[in-house]
């Protein structure tokens, strides 16, 4: 069974179509990667997903419920985590307080945030930062942090709530290339051995290619490919369109 399944979504905004009956669709421990050129619907595509936009029609079904047009919140609490472009997280707090915050808000619980809620399930804090190698890190605070160790605290936090799927919007965006790789290498190795689905967008095609097991390929809001890494670069379209002939790098 499919983790996430997208069937004919489209979008217009003010007469301009942004996304055409695109459909597609994700396994678990799959990372999918969404990728085409500045304007391609993209980000349109990847915030219906998540419930940031509600599509003009077409359908999202996450584990066989319907989450179309739902809020982002109540998307997150049936088990789909987000990690975002720009990071969020709290500087004046430490790094294990972060995951915490979203360990008591999965809980459902209200804390003092300067009380109680430093003691809340730091156990497990301490188990997902250990996930990412933050682990030796837990007691510094986030706002000390080089910007790679800020991602990867980013991603433990998206993790908190055990999520079967993942989406992560440009997820390495700001970093330096070996740090890219280790993320994305990281995110990888957590997704096989969880069996958590990822979807991420991505401009960096080293990183993509590297390691995405299927990659889909937008332009001017259209599907125009769909595979695995090898088959996309081959396209024609694709390398017209987006890579540029006899390259794997993309453009912005």
């Amino acid at each position: 069974m499919s983790v996430l399944v997208v069937e004919n979504l489209s979008k217009s905004f003010g007469g301009v179509h942004a996304v055409r009956d695109v459909s597609f669709a994700i396994g678990a421990g799959e990372l999918l990667a969404l990728i085409g050129p500045n304007g391609a619907g993209k980000s349109t595509c990847f915030n219906m997903a998540g419930g940031q936009l509600r599509p003009d029609a077409g359908r999202v079904r996450f584990e066989d419920k319907d989450i179309t047009g739902r809020r982002p919140r109540e998307i997150w609490r049936l088990g789909v985590g987000r990690t975002f472009q720009i990071t969020a997280t709290f500087g004046s707090m430490t790094v294990a307080e972060n995951v915490q915050m979203a360990l008591i808000s999965h809980a459902g619980h209200l804390y003092d945030v300067r009380g109680t809620a430093r003691a809340f399930a730091r156990d497990r804090a301490l188990e997902l930062l250990a996930q990412v190698g933050m682990a030796d890190q837990a007691d510094r605070a986030c706002g000390e942090l080089a910007y790679g160790d800020v991602k990867r605290l980013e991603l433990a936090v998206a993790l908190a709530h055990g999520p079967r799927l993942l989406l992560m919007d440009e997820p390495t965006a700001g970093m330096a290339p070996k740090e890219r790789v280790g993320l994305m290498a990281l995110t990888a190795a957590i997704a096989r051995k969880q069996r958590l689905a990822v979807l991420f967008t991505e401009h960096d095609m080293d990183v993509v290619f590297a390691h995405a097991d299927r990659i889909i390929v937008l332009n001017r809001g259209q599907l125009i490919a769909e595979g695995a890494p090898s088959a996309v670069r081959a396209d024609a379209r694709v390398r017209e369109v987006y890579l540029g002939a006899g390259t794997t790098s993309g453009g912005h």
